[in-house]
């Protein structure tokens, strides 16, 4: 007899599942049964040796399970910790530029543009397919400064079922191109609102995120207010940080007074244990050491940091001072919306420090992947909800298929003997794309395929 106080089941599978945990970077568990309830949490993951008690226990059927092929694998969701939405209209084009002429040539006239809902809607819809589609099933979005615009991204994120922080852009000063900026009051009554309508709709998971978009280009009145903003509501804070030479020299003369970048986001109420903060190339140990006492995290954007020669984030050193490390796509100074092109532009990047001898020790593809999934969990605090398949998280994950139509990866005889190996695995990380990734589900409900209502 089955216990009839057990809800039902959504889905359970058989299969590989491949994730990580603190001890283990990557924990391939081969012949486990997964299986996810109604309100799309992983209720448990065994050997499939233990079939008899589970189907017991959770009253389920033989005919119920499916049962993925042998060179298939579920990993879980990959989480963007920094992404520009609206940039994605010219994502793959445009990075000839250093980053403070990069912003005023092409992405503040792009952002102009947001102005119109019919322009954004267009835009805002391909992105959040299109990294969907890339197995992104979590998304940390900045939008722009024009609050319709940014609460239609919210909008169009929950109905593709996408989980995401959206932030509407927020800044005060833009001398290099001054069409493009509010008035303190403005910047502050137009995030209030924002924040306001987002928390009335109450979507299940897409959340207001305080955005000011760094610190050339917001008044200490307006940072200040930011920040007891997200304090008033218990609020996600993103902003960008030491990213380029040019732009920490700026920092610098703009604010004299302050010991550093980290220390003008510091005092003005800005690094919490909610703050995530994209790239930190430039970083001393002593700041490190504050976003470690602060529990602010550092998103890891390696694709934008080459693409616009801003520099290496020296992720091992990142991680020796025990900050909270993601991956970033950071489109469009980074040009792919892949997520997977992170993984790899961060092994170029660790790699590249250790010829160079800065490191004595790299990355192992195994440290990044965790990195792309709970390290960017951690990173957005959401690593209790999400980021591996630990019996009690939501159920964001990815079926993928290294033998799929027209798949990037070859596969030979000897990958395909037996359940799936790490060679096959390691293969789909440097060689797979969204052809290989055949299922998205997000809190336990299938997103990719996307179905004909979105």
């Amino acid at each position: 007899m089955c216990a009839a106080r057990m809800p039902p089941l959504a889905h359970i599978f058989r299969g590989t599942f491949v994730h990580s945990t603190w001890t283990c970077p990557m924990e391939v568990l081969r012949d486990h049964l997964l299986g996810v309830s109604d309100s799309g949490k992983i209720v448990f993951l065994e050997e499939a040796s233990q079939q008899e008690k589970l189907a017991k226990e959770w009253c389920f059927k033989p005919c119920e399970i499916r049962e993925l092929s042998h060179h298939e694998f579920f990993m879980p969701g990959l989480v963007d910790t920094h992404i520009h939405a609206p940039q994605y209209y010219f994502a793959g084009s445009h990075v000839d530029l250093p980053l403070l002429e990069w912003l005023t040539k092409y992405t503040y006239p792009t952002e102009l543009r947001f102005q119109s809902t019919d322009f954004a809607e267009e835009v805002y819809t391909r992105v959040v397919r299109r990294t969907l589609k890339n197995g992104t099933t979590t998304a940390c979005y900045f939008a722009t400064i024009y609050t319709d615009s940014s609460l239609l991204l919210a909008e169009i994120t929950d109905k593709f079922g996408q989980r995401a922080f959206v932030g509407k852009v927020n800044m005060d000063k833009n001398d290099t191109f001054p069409e493009y900026k509010e008035t303190t009051e403005e910047s502050i009554k137009e995030t209030e609102r924002f924040v306001s309508e987002i928390l009335q709709r109450n979507y299940p998971r897409v959340k207001p995120i305080v955005t000011p978009r760094f610190a050339l280009s917001c008044s200490e009145t307006l940072m200040r207010e930011l920040g007891n903003i997200a304090k008033t509501h218990d609020l996600h804070i993103q902003s960008h940080i030491s990213e380029n030479p040019d732009e920490v020299e700026a920092v610098k003369n703009l604010y004299p007074c302050y010991k550093n970048y980290t220390d003008v986001y510091d005092k003005n109420n800005l690094l919490t244990n909610k703050t995530v903060m994209a790239h930190g190339c430039y970083l001393s140990a002593e700041e490190l050491d504050i976003f470690r006492e602060r529990g602010a995290s550092i998103s890891f954007c390696p694709n934008s940091n080459i693409s616009l020669c801003s520099g290496f984030l020296n992720a091992v050193e990142v991680l020796k001072h025990d900050v909270k490390l993601g991956l970033g796509t950071d489109v469009a100074g980074g040009y792919s919306p892949s997520l997977l092109d992170a993984v790899r532009k961060a092994m170029v990047v660790s790699n590249t420090l250790l010829i160079n001898k800065i490191n004595a020790k790299g990355l192992t593809v195994e440290e990044v992947f965790r990195l792309a999934t709970l390290g960017g969990s951690q990173a957005l605090g959401l690593d209790r909800e999400i980021g591996n398949f630990e019996v009690g998280k939501e159920f964001d994950a990815l079926l993928i298929n290294p033998k799929a139509s027209d798949s990037p990866i070859d596969l030979f005889y000897g990958d395909l003997v037996g359940d799936v190996s790490e060679a096959v695995i390691q293969k789909f990380l440097y060689l797979g794309d969204d052809r290989n990734i055949e299922e998205v589900y997000v809190g336990g409900k299938l997103v990719v395929p996307f179905s004909s209502s979105v």
